[in-house]
């Protein structure tokens, strides 16, 4: 799994992969979804690591099973909330500071 922090003023967006989906494109409803290196590619990390990480940050993107069963084990995401993209999951969380 990858996470990579982007900072643009005092906001945060942590984004989190699954290692095997970095630089592939998904198609979603005939528009291009891509996993780009740019993005998603920081610290490779583990599931302890990113359940830590989650709770450290209020906007979060999350792409694949790994990532995104972490998230829903910690109760911040519901099946509900996941979308799939070509099968693979896919989810964001935004927090109100």
């Amino acid at each position: 799994m990858y996470c990579k922090i982007h900072i643009s003023g005092n906001r945060t967006v942590l984004a989190a992969c699954d290692a095997e989906l970095i630089g592939k494109t998904l198609n979603f409803k005939g528009v291009p979804f891509h996993i780009s290196e740019a993005f998603y590619k920081g610290k490779k990390v583990d599931e302890q690591e990113l359940a830590k990480l989650l709770d450290e940050h209020n906007n979060i993107n999350l792409v694949g099973e790994k990532v995104v069963s972490v998230a829903l084990k910690k109760g911040l995401i519901s099946e509900r909330s996941i979308i799939r993209i070509e099968g693979i999951p896919h989810a964001q969380i935004y927090r109100l500071i």
